[in-house]
């Protein structure tokens, strides 16, 4: 997916990847990763979390955006698109869920999205990659 700005963060987890999956997928859960206010919006279309499910996110004075989920695949891939409110553009996420060898699973989660102002892109880029790496860790399935 062409964006020219990326966020990258590998976690590992110590639990399998169903239930890693299970609260990623679960956007409630989401808040203290993003360091947001999170709304669920919709429903998937034919589950809760499933492919078309959609959260708010309010992050401090800025306003609410939405994410849709576009791809979840139990156990091992979640993507995600903005659909509504940001001033970000080409905005995707994706969540690849892979077992490690203890039992455990390895969160790579990727995003990337550009900004029709200047230096936006990369301005938000560090702001996410700090906060994703440092919120990853206070989602404990």
């Amino acid at each position: 997916m062409a964006s020219p700005q990326r966020v990258h963060v590998v976690h590992t987890f110590t639990s399998d990847p169903a239930t890693v999956f299970e609260k990623l997928s679960e956007h409630e859960n989401l808040g203290p990763v993003f360091g947001a206010k999170i709304r669920r919006v919709r429903d998937g279309d034919t589950t809760r979390n499933g492919v078309g499910s959609t959260r708010s996110l309010k992050i401090g004075p800025l306003p609410a955006f939405h994410e849709t989920t576009t791809v979840a695949e139990p156990d091992s891939l979640i993507e995600y698109r903005i659909t509504q409110g940001s001033p970000l553009t080409g905005h995707w996420g994706r969540q690849i869920l892979t077992p490690t060898p203890d039992g455990g699973t390895q969160l790579d989660y990727t995003i990337g999205f550009d900004a029709a102002v200047p230096g936006m892109a990369a301005v938000v880029g560090t702001i996410l990659q700090k906060a994703i790496g440092k919120g990853i860790g206070k989602l404990t399935p």
